[in-house]
């Protein structure tokens, strides 16, 4: 079963605490998550999928040296047969100010959330909207 959105638009979290989007940089010598996430994306919109974005942001953070293609299509089946959390639990809708744009094919588009893009997807009645997950409870 697809994980995938299709024209959706994951907006940002209700608490984030930016006013608008940020690029996320890595204070320590490994990437983290928002960071694999936005370099996958920031180059690249609507190339990927959400599973294409979670399972690549997952393996460059993994210390596997060259892997095959039939290994990381293992790695793949794998890592897709526990459950994973989507791109509304991502860090970049709840810290980062990133909203993610899901066109007709299901691939994503990083959308920043003071752009009249953002905007005009939040007022359109055919996008489906979700929510990015709250980072606190209250």
């Amino acid at each position: 079963m697809s994980m995938d959105y299709y024209h959706t638009l994951i907006a940002v979290a209700d608490d984030c605490p930016v006013a608008e989007s940020v690029v996320p940089e890595s204070h320590t010598g490994k990437k983290t998550v928002a960071v694999l996430q936005y370099e996958l994306l920031a180059g690249s919109p609507h190339v990927y999928s959400q599973e294409d974005v979670l399972f690549e942001a997952w393996l460059r953070r993994q210390d596997i040296p060259e892997a095959s293609e039939a290994e990381v299509a293992q790695l793949r089946k794998e890592f897709f047969a526990k459950p994973q959390p989507c791109l509304r639990a991502s860090p970049l809708p709840k810290k980062y100010g990133w909203g993610f744009s899901f066109d007709e094919r299901g691939t994503v588009a990083l959308c920043p959330m003071e752009s009249a893009e953002y905007q005009q997807l939040l007022a359109d009645d055919t996008v489906k909207v979700h929510q990015a997950l709250r980072s606190s409870r209250g």
